[in-house]
């Protein structure tokens, strides 16, 4: 059907995540995995038929029902998505995890997208909240000490909602590097957490915990950036890839935009530390 439109519904949950759902008419997908089959149909052969030469719903046949789906899915979604997050005027912090609600032959198909974005911080007095929130020791502290000390006084003070989905993809990276880690050493998970004393639910609520104190962190230091005027300049960037790369190999590699813009990104943020620390 020329007239057929996907539409979309937007739902914001409590806890940050905002839920994107689409109701895609049928008539899109059959032609979405048409289109699919046409690609395989230069490579699949059918008995019978000459390479490329045979008919549309027999190539279909010899597609997996979720490789066509999930490839049909992938020419119709990123259009969708795209005129959603306009429509709506959502500025996502991430890229949307999809969900297949419904797919039934002839009827239109549900499929559920599921974002956030991040939350709005308004920064109180940072420099009195530190001044008057550290408790003053006769031993000087060190710089690491100053470090956390006002960290935790920022973090005590500034209470930020930060979204499910958030924290879920940073305890899930967490995760995925200690059971690498675990691995190498020839280990399993359950002996690990045995010889720690821990319950893999207890494992991820300290995880949790961790993860929103770092996007919380990270969050705040952007915001000191911005008010403090923090600007990293490309001769500082490449002050650090030549600090940091011997190797020439690997100075190539960190010399990429993505690799400077991440770069920058990190030297603002300790330029934000430094400031903060000195108000320790």
């Amino acid at each position: 059907m020329a007239d057929a439109k996907i539409t979309s519904t937007v739902a914001k949950e409590d806890n940050g995540n905002i839920q994107i759902t689409f109701t895609i008419p049928y008539s899109l997908i059959s032609s979405a995995q048409s289109a699919v089959a046409e690609e395989y149909a230069k490579e699949v052969e059918i008995p019978g038929f000459r390479k490329g030469n045979a008919p549309i719903e027999k190539v279909k046949e010899k597609i997996p029902a979720a490789t066509l789906t999930e490839k049909a899915l992938a020419k119709i979604l990123p259009k969708a998505l795209s005129s959603a997050i306009n429509e709506n005027k959502i500025k996502p912090a991430i890229y949307p995890k999809f969900e297949l609600i419904s797919a039934n032959p002839n009827e239109n198909w549900q499929v559920r997208a599921i974002t956030c974005e991040l939350p709005m911080i308004i920064l109180p007095d940072y420099a009195k909240l530190i001044k008057e929130g550290i408790i003053k020791t006769p031993k000087e502290p060190t710089k690491e000490e100053k470090e956390q000390k006002a960290i935790k006084v920022l973090l005590d003070s500034i209470k930020i909602n930060i979204p499910k989905l958030l924290v879920s993809e940073e305890v899930d990276a967490r995760l995925s590097s200690l059971l690498q880690r675990i691995e190498k050493l020839g280990l399993s998970l359950e002996g690990y957490l045995g010889s720690i004393s821990k319950t893999p639910d207890k494992l991820r609520e300290e995880y949790e915990l961790q993860a929103k104190n770092t996007i919380s962190i990270e969050l705040i230091l952007n915001e000191v950036i911005k008010d403090q005027k923090i600007e990293v300049t490309e001769a500082l960037v490449d002050e650090a890839i030549k600090a940091a790369s011997a190797d020439p190999k690997l100075a190539e590699s960190l010399n990429t935009p993505e690799q400077r813009r991440f770069i920058q990104s990190v030297l603002a943020r300790r330029a934000a530390l430094d400031y903060l620390i000195s108000l320790v």
